[in-house]
């Protein structure tokens, strides 16, 4: 019997460098998962792959923000709608700025970065438009390396942080774009269970590495 249509999360994480697991979560547990030493596009295609096989079918998928992943399912999902975590976004947008920018221009973004679930696509993108605007002479800037007399952008961090924005911003709003849908605008329900597993795991770090998988996989199974 088919599969009723769901909206689909998929997340990682990593509980050392190459100790990992991706997750794919629906209804709000999780269908299937994959033990991984890296996060590759190719695990994700695989888990896609093993999802598709056992008859699930997906209205929605909200993920982390990885170019790579976004460009799979849009290859492999023609109408599958997409939506980019708002909280991943603050975190992209964070490692660029900080959480205390020392720049006006960087102040201003962040607070409008932490907009982000507050308001609706229309008025998000009016504000990083005036926000490009009134900033742009500033994000021109250059400066010229006295040695190699070679030009570099002089406030690159700030404009890394508004490019990301701005490339991502298509697919931020989407779960307001289908609001019956009821598509999750963040991955929080994976990242709240990855930081209780991983407490659970450091509380028991004597047992071997055979019981601290049974322990994930038991914490898999049942959440």
């Amino acid at each position: 019997m088919p599969q009723k249509p769901i909206n689909l999360v998929l997340d990682a994480t990593f509980f050392h460098r190459s100790e990992g697991v991706l997750i794919a979560r629906g209804n709000g547990r999780n269908i299937l998962w994959r033990e991984i030493k890296t996060e590759s596009i190719a695990v994700y295609d695989s888990l896609l792959d093993d999802l598709i096989a056992a008859g699930f079918q997906f209205l929605s998928c909200t993920i982390d923000g990885r170019r790579g992943v976004l460009r799979l399912l849009e290859s492999k999902f023609q109408y599958l709608k997409i939506q980019l975590c708002q909280f991943h976004q603050v975190q992209i947008v964070t490692r660029y700025l900080s959480t205390r920018p020392k720049l006006p221009a960087g102040k201003e973004l962040r607070c409008l970065t932490l907009t982000l679930s507050k308001i609706d696509r229309k008025t998000f993108t009016e504000n990083l438009l005036k926000w490009r605007e009134k900033w742009n002479n500033f994000l021109q800037e250059k400066t010229i390396n006295p040695n190699s007399k070679r030009w570099a952008y002089t406030h690159r961090r700030i404009r890394s942080a508004y490019r990301s924005l701005k490339t991502n911003l298509p697919w931020l709003f989407t779960y307001q774009d289908f609001p019956r849908l009821h598509i999750p605008n963040t991955t929080n329900s994976c990242d709240g269970s990855f930081a209780h597993w991983k407490n659970k795991i450091k509380i028991h770090r004597g047992l071997s590495e055979n019981r601290k998988r049974k322990m994930l996989h038991f914490f898999l199974e049942h959440t």
